[in-house]
């Protein structure tokens, strides 16, 4: 095991790489009384075409399928899991996002026992046609929900009108119609492609001591086989650089308009380098022009444009990102007519000195505030590392960001081809 002392924020993680390909970080906090565990996998929604193991050819999965997935490893022929962490004291629960699915839980005691726990129930895949078969009914509700859902309608409006073919576009959870073509045989194929240990990251924070944790784990993953995993092969459709389309209009019954802007930032796969270059300036610039201080915040908001609902978002993966900047507004139109005059005249703009230290600042201390939180630390830690990122490394990283990089960026950050709009109005 290897051990990584970061003594910029007084924080050391263990590593160990075992001998099926998992990787384990483990992160003491003996002052915590309580512990997280992560048990996570590189496979989300977007993975809808794939070589399967074992075969040569590729094949083309349901839509919301990886989702599907991670509902049914909470059902076991004889039992519910929820209900093995509930004896033990723990909270558990799991999300599917477009890159990862991760199963977690929290617990301030039986920490080894609800380990344990985590990694079989998540090892031990059971997939029969009749569970699969009431699955969709529950699903289908799940996703017949958030239809009727304005903030997230919006949020995938907004999706579907910046990508066109990349599988982004597409609802995490599925359609109805598309999770009613899953079948068991499906379930199994992505499991075994996707759920291979060398394709996952196992992260422990908190309360335990890390010697006799990663003894356990060992030892739980040597009395388990695997075959050797082969390289996954992932295939995406060509994305062209510009946006699906301009605007995205919807028809809900909202008392009040909500509109979003949606900025197309990537379609290519980055390195490393510029991966965390990218993920760091875009989010440092979008929040100096957007936060309440921001240079055009105040601007929306004295033109009446913009209430509390407000907000703003970037996200940035190894092939596709975006940025979002939106909510509830009484004049669409005049809204979508400022942020986009706002957003245009960037290509114009100069950071000065003083206000990119300043930027630099806020983001290292945003980071060191929600490094108190064990969650936060291990999703974050696991979302960088699976894009070859040390996340600990974060702050240094954004100490030796330059002036002319974020002036380089911001000169080629905005192109309309590459903006779109989402409305939702009422009829």
């Amino acid at each position: 095991m290897s051990k990584h002392p970061y003594n910029d924020i007084n924080e050391t993680l263990y590593k160990e790489e075992l001998d099926n390909g998992l990787t384990v970080f483990l992160l003491p906090r003996p002052e915590m009384s309580k512990a997280y565990g992560i048990f996570s996998t590189d496979y989300g929604s977007i993975d809808q075409t794939f070589v399967p193991l074992g075969e040569e050819e590729k094949t083309t999965v349901p839509e919301g399928i990886a989702h599907f997935l991670e509902h049914k490893l909470f059902e076991k022929e004889d039992r519910d899991v929820f209900a093995d962490f509930g004896k033990q004291g723990a909270s558990a629960n799991a999300y599917t996002s477009f890159t990862k699915t991760a199963y977690l839980f929290s617990a301030t005691n039986h920490i080894e026992d609800n380990v344990k726990t985590l990694i079989d129930f998540v090892q031990d895949p059971y997939f029969s046609e009749q569970s699969v078969e009431k699955e969709k009914g529950i699903i289908a509700q799940e996703i017949k929900m958030y239809d009727d859902q304005p903030d997230w309608q919006s949020f995938m409006g907004t999706i579907k009108g910046m990508f066109k073919n990349h599988p982004v576009n597409v609802d995490i959870a599925g359609t109805v119609e598309s999770i009613n073509k899953i079948t068991k045989d499906d379930l199994y194929t992505c499991y075994n492609t996707f759920y291979h240990p060398e394709n996952m990251v196992l992260f422990i924070a908190g309360n335990f001591e890390p010697d006799s944790m990663l003894q356990l784990i060992k030892e739980n993953q040597a009395a388990k086989k695997f075959e050797k995993m082969e390289e996954i092969k992932r295939d995406f459709p060509n994305e062209p650089e510009e946006v699906a389309m301009s605007e995205n209009k919807m028809i809900m019954p909202v008392s009040v308009a909500k509109c979003t802007i949606g900025i197309k930032e990537s379609v290519s796969e980055l390195d490393a380098d510029q991966f965390i270059q990218k993920d760091l300036l875009q989010d440092m610039i979008i929040s100096y022009l957007f936060a309440k201080s921001g240079k055009f915040y105040q601007q929306l908001y004295d033109e009446n444009l913009i209430d509390d609902s407000f907000y703003y978002e970037t996200s940035l993966e190894k092939n596709f990102g975006y940025s979002l900047i939106g909510g509830n507004t009484h004049d669409p139109e005049k809204f979508v007519s400022k942020l986009k005059q706002l957003l245009l005249s960037t290509q114009d703009m100069t950071i000065s000195e003083k206000d990119f230290e300043r930027m630099k600042k806020k983001k290292i201390g945003q980071l060191l505030r929600a490094m108190n939180s064990l969650e936060f630390i291990a999703s974050k830690y696991i979302h960088y590392h699976m894009q070859g990122v040390d996340f600990f490394t974060l702050i240094n990283k954004i100490q030796e960001l330059q002036l002319e990089d974020a002036n380089g960026f911001l000169i080629n950050w905005i192109d309309e081809k590459r903006i779109t709009v989402c409305k939702i109005v009422a009829e």
